[in-house]
């Protein structure tokens, strides 16, 4: 029989023990059964065991993992929200009134961005956002976005960008394909205004590259009549993908929301009886090494911590082609990137050591990973004709910032090399 907060044995995987995950852990994976299909019944009994202060941890962590409001409406549905304590409840629900206007507001500012670009005749899709709807997010107020995304031609930038700044936006970093433009910036928002509709606008265009012809992204789009006007989004097959593979990026990365493992979680359930739709999956992801990784990496890892969802005809290609030692890193250390903390953690790189070539190249990304030799990037710019208190406070956040930047290095780093000694000989011993 199994005890409070541990759930199917089914989703543990290898040589993950519930028993070594902290009881803050268990909650946050309890929290996150409680999308599973069907509903586990037991684990309402357990949310009312938390106290006060386990409420006021986990609710901190449903804010920065983006499942805050999809829990409330999730456990409203199930007419279970007297599980809440009577002061979170209040807070949840002020939320949703909150993040339902700044939703509004969002998505006034991305059709009027749209419709300029279609009076100009560019090529663009949406990405993320409102595409995600109704697939992966029921409604999209119970989303919380923190920037508008466009796929846009590699020949239609120059005009993006000229749209973007006659609506009072300005450039602020291009890294990569990817073009970052703010208006109105906020100096240290604070939690408190998390789902509010601040003025602060941030648009992201990410450049689709000429040459691919028929084969470009830009040419499978779709149109949906969203919200007034109608919205180019990416073919269902390459919509699906996308998705997947941001999930990947992140877990990659330092700090991955876990909102968007379970709204691909979502995405797979909608599709999971359409033949179709997977057999034209395979057909263009199942020659892709990197595709058919990154699928494989966020099937299993939802997979570990939410029980088996897939059907067969996903995971065949994908998760059953991961290597042992990928396996291993899901389930020693996933449900640490599925259950973290801001800022995260450094042990994205023990994955990544396992699914790059050992190269020069890879041997210098991780060096700067684990030792970056750059300051963090500004937090806000400096504006034309700022004050001198507006100056100190930007300089003082910029502070506040780089500190904590220094001591997540500091202190992660030390971390990462205490678990790379030990992956070492749990490498050798599992490969044996």
């Amino acid at each position: 029989m199994r005890g409070p907060w541990q759930p199917e044995e089914s989703t543990v995987r290898g040589i993950l023990k519930l028993s070594t995950l902290s009881r803050q852990h268990k909650i946050r994976c309890a929290v996150l059964q409680c999308f599973s299909n069907p509903f586990p019944e037991q684990l309402s009994m357990h949310l009312r065991d938390l106290t006060g202060r386990e409420w006021r941890s986990l609710l901190r962590w449903l804010d920065v993992s983006g499942l805050a409001l999809y829990l409330l409406d999730q456990l409203s549905e199930l007419q279970l929200s007297h599980i809440f304590p009577a002061p979170i409840l209040t807070r949840l629900q002020q939320n949703m009134l909150d993040n339902t206007r700044r939703t509004r507001s969002m998505l006034q500012e991305s059709t009027a961005i749209q419709r300029e670009f279609q009076e100009r005749n560019l090529s663009y899709a949406v990405l993320k956002g409102a595409s995600l709807y109704p697939e992966s997010v029921p409604r999209l107020e119970l989303r919380h976005q923190f920037d508008l995304d466009f796929l846009i031609a590699q020949g239609s930038v120059t005009e993006g960008r000229q749209v973007l700044e006659r609506q009072g936006y300005r450039l602020y970093a291009v890294s990569g394909a990817s073009w970052e433009f703010k208006k109105d910036e906020q100096i240290g928002v604070s939690m408190e205004d998390f789902y509010k509709d601040t003025s602060g606008r941030t648009v992201e265009l990410h450049v689709q590259p000429q040459g691919e012809g028929g084969a470009s992204v830009l040419s499978r789009v779709e149109t949906r009549q969203l919200y007034g006007i109608d919205m180019p989004v990416l073919s269902p097959i390459d919509l699906f993908l996308g998705q997947a593979m941001h999930a990947y990026k992140h877990i990659c990365g330092e700090f991955s929301r876990t909102a968007h493992l379970l709204e691909f979680y979502r995405h797979v359930g909608i599709r999971r009886d359409d033949d179709l739709f997977w057999s034209e999956l395979r057909a263009k992801g199942a020659g892709d090494p990197k595709l058919s990784l990154g699928l494989g990496v966020v099937t299993l890892l939802i997979s570990t911590v939410m029980g088996d969802f897939a059907p067969h005809a996903l995971t065949e290609w994908t998760v059953d082609r991961l290597s042992p030692t990928v396996r291993l890193w899901i389930n020693l250390h996933g449900p640490r990137t599925v259950f973290g903390d801001v800022p995260g953690n450094k042990l994205y790189l023990l994955l990544q050591r396992e699914i790059e070539p050992a190269n020069p190249a890879t041997s210098r990304r991780l060096i700067q990973a684990l030792l970056p030799r750059r300051l963090p990037p500004l937090v806000v710019r400096a504006a034309n004709g700022e004050s001198l208190s507006t100056r100190a406070r930007r300089y003082r956040v910029q502070l506040f910032y780089a500190l904590l930047r220094l001591r997540f290095h500091v202190v992660e780093g030390a971390r990462y090399g205490l678990e790379a000694h030990r992956w070492s000989k749990l490498r050798k011993d599992y490969t044996r």
